[in-house]
């Protein structure tokens, strides 16, 4: 049985009043993958009468809002596996027009920034009742950030959205907590105490906080005139978010509040994992999209299998380890098997699991080997700049799995759509294996540069091993007589990364390796990843070395041309350090810690929390519709919502769009127009 989403279908199951009401930006999808209903689930698990709402109705007389009355704890609200902006805006700032969380894979089911909209209204609604956000666009915003689509800083979404409660990371160990506290009513003082959430506090609150596990951040105010306090703050923030063992509160000052964030919880264990997977889900989508056509996100996941959490690669762009944490959690393979079992007897099942895979595929069951070592490292990577002579990559045990789920009865084939990370390959026959047995025919891989300047910046592996994995996979490939692919990502326009560099990219992949590239894409600036920070501020957080931007949208397809042989290359200035565009001030364009892929064949997307390019895909630049200008109405609602809210944040342009759930599992937002906006009621 669905978790119910209408008044109908609360008293179809003898209710007569909710205790948790969940507002979604993403079409409800009853499977693990999927934030709002893991947390739906969960909280069921616990006793508690909950409910959703996906995608509700912002522009009408909010209805949606409405429809199910009061609950009696609390109301959560999350954009949905993707932050808003993402997934709506392409890394050239167009609109997208279509949206894979929505059923027909049709745009304009939610608005910009769907967090501060969806909070604000309810909190006009219903000005009594907590209201607690959580997801990646909540996750990712809750201090200040650097939002691409406005070309400008914005404060923690607690400020602009007026939420009572932040739940960041991945939430099914807060989120119960937090309903046990709300059981008596509404408790500050306790909802507090709490790890792991972030919330507004005045002066008095803060100056009781334990100065021996307080770090003040430097304030909003500051950051907006000093872009080396931004840098410092996200430096920071990211090595509290990285330690084993967090015990500092941080306060950030926005105006005359506090924006108070409690350290995490320890990294969730196998069993609380397994017991997030193993609950009854429906694994498909709500009856009320039948007929309404295929949701593309659903169909892309729907026979594929996330056996981790978490990623200690810490790539610079990726927005994986600030959502789901740096320390990986694996799966036991009694819960892994017996959802493989289940997939087994869903409809449509042929017998090819689309993906066994993860954030990472390959990090299954890996860590470090003496964990005191760990509990003092700082470092964001485990394997930049080389590889932690702690950590144990041992693959025996991945290859252990991949066999037990070939055995399955009903396996034909068990396919691993994640990427791999080469850079952890070990002396066991991984890559034979995987080649063997796992792999559709194209093999994908994230080099992401060549030019080692870059791929610093990046925090990836030198181009070497690219080069030599190229190499094995060809040998492999010859002796079995296997007519496979290696399919390769890029990026253009990361910071310190110029045209030559881009020239340079093309003269060895495309030049002497012979590639005709399908998965690249341009740098989307994704809030909390330090390729944002670098693209806003000019300069590397922690050395404050100098970085090269492109900045202006022009040069950003010139870098992206080079993919294709400079075949699209715009006329225009040159680029390069100290051309045009030039590190110094902001510039436009990004998306959320991701990227915008073109592919000819989409990644798997899994979900559950953060992924690495957020789920983003790339469309054709054909059929896209330009970002409103600065002023424009938007699809959001923020400056003129129908809930009376404030107006919008000062000097805010509009842009929007990026993804949730990992490209192969990782961790658990109406275009502009002069007249009113109408959609079909669902």
């Amino acid at each position: 049985m669905f978790l119910p989403t209408t008044i109908k279908e609360v008293r179809a199951r003898g209710w007569d009043a909710l205790d948790v009401i969940l507002f979604t930006g993403d079409a409800y999808i009853d499977h693990p993958a999927f934030g709002a209903a893991v947390i739906g689930r969960l909280l069921e698990a616990e006793g508690y009468r909950v409910a959703i709402v996906p995608q509700p109705n912002w522009r009408d007389d909010l209805r949606d809002f409405t429809k199910l009355g009061t609950p009696r704890l609390f109301f959560g609200v999350t954009a949905g596996a993707m932050d808003s902006m993402v997934n709506h805006y392409t890394a050239n700032l167009r609109l997208r027009h279509d949206d894979a969380y929505t059923p027909g894979g049709k745009a304009g089911f939610r608005p910009d920034y769907a967090v501060t909209v969806y909070t604000r209204i309810l909190k006009r609604l219903f000005p009594h009742t907590p209201v607690v956000v959580g997801g990646i666009e909540a996750s990712l915003r809750r201090l200040t950030h650097y939002d691409y689509w406005s070309d400008a800083l914005k404060p923690s979404v607690l400020a602009e959205a007026g939420a009572d409660l932040l739940i960041y990371g991945m939430g099914e160990r807060v989120v119960e907590q937090v309903a046990r506290t709300l059981r008596n009513g509404y408790n500050t003082k306790l909802l507090r105490k709490l790890r792991q959430v972030a919330f507004l506090a005045d002066e008095e609150y803060v100056a009781r906080l334990d100065p021996a596990r307080t770090i003040r951040l430097h304030s909003f105010e500051e950051c907006c005139r000093d872009r080396r306090a931004f840098g410092e703050n996200f430096t920071v923030i990211e090595t509290q978010s990285n330690l084993m063992e967090p015990e500092a509160t941080l306060v950030e000052a926005v105006g005359d509040r506090y924006v108070v964030v409690t350290p995490p919880h320890a990294t969730i264990t196998t069993e609380e994992l397994d017991h997030s997977f193993d609950l009854p889900y429906e694994r498909a989508p709500h009856p009320r999209y039948a007929g309404k056509g295929d949701i593309p996100a659903w169909e892309m996941i729907r026979f594929s299998v996330n056996i981790h959490r978490g990623c200690f690669g810490g790539c610079a762009f990726c927005t994986i380890s600030a959502h789901q944490g740096k320390f990986v959690t694996s799966r036991s393979e009694r819960s892994i098997l017996a959802e493989v079992e289940r997939v087994v007897r869903m409809p449509g099942f042929k017998g090819y699991l689309s993906d066994v895979g993860a954030p990472s595929a390959n990090m299954y069951r890996m860590g470090g080997r003496d964990r005191t070592l760990c509990a003092r490292c700082r470092r964001a990577s485990c394997l930049h700049p080389k590889r932690c002579p702690n950590l144990d990559n041992d693959h025996r045990p991945l290859l252990a799995l991949y066999e037990k789920i070939r055995a399955v009865k009903g396996i034909k084939k068990a396919f691993v759509g994640s990427g791999i990370r080469y850079d952890l390959f070990d002396d066991s026959p991984y890559l034979e294996t995987v080649i063997r047995h796992h792999t559709s025919g194209r093999l994908k891989v994230a080099p992401e540069h060549t030019e080692e300047h870059v791929l610093q910046l990046m925090r990836k592996p030198p181009f070497a091993l690219f080069e030599q994995l190229n190499a094995d996979f060809h040998r492999i490939c010859r002796r079995e007589g296997l007519p496979y692919q290696l399919i390769p990502y890029f990026i253009s326009s990361h910071p310190g990364c110029t045209e030559q560099d881009m020239r340079a990219l093309a003269d060895k992949v495309l030049g002497r390796l012979h590639f005709n590239l399908e998965q690249v894409q341009d740098l989307t600036p994704t809030p909390m990843t330090l390729s944002s920070v670098m693209f806003y501020t000019g300069e590397n957080p922690y050395t404050h070395e100098k970085v090269y931007v492109a900045r202006s949208q022009e040069e950003k397809r010139r870098q992206k041309s080079y993919f294709f042989g400079g075949k699209m290359a715009a006329p225009g200035r040159p680029g390069g350090p100290g051309g045009p565009g030039a590190s110094g001030a902001s510039g436009a364009s990004g998306t959320s810690g991701t990227s915008g892929r073109r592919s000819v064949r989409p990644a798997v997307h899994a979900a559950g929390g953060a992924v690495r390019h957020n789920g983003e895909r790339t469309s054709p630049d054909k059929g896209e519709r330009t970002a409103p200008a600065k002023g424009a109405a938007t699809r959001s609602g923020v400056g003129k919502n129908p809930a009376g809210g404030a107006a919008r944040h000062s000097g805010e342009k509009t842009a929007s769009r990026q993804g949730f759930r990992p490209p192969r599992h990782a961790g658990p937002g109406a275009g502009p127009g002069a007249g009113p906006i109408f959609r079909k009621k669902r």
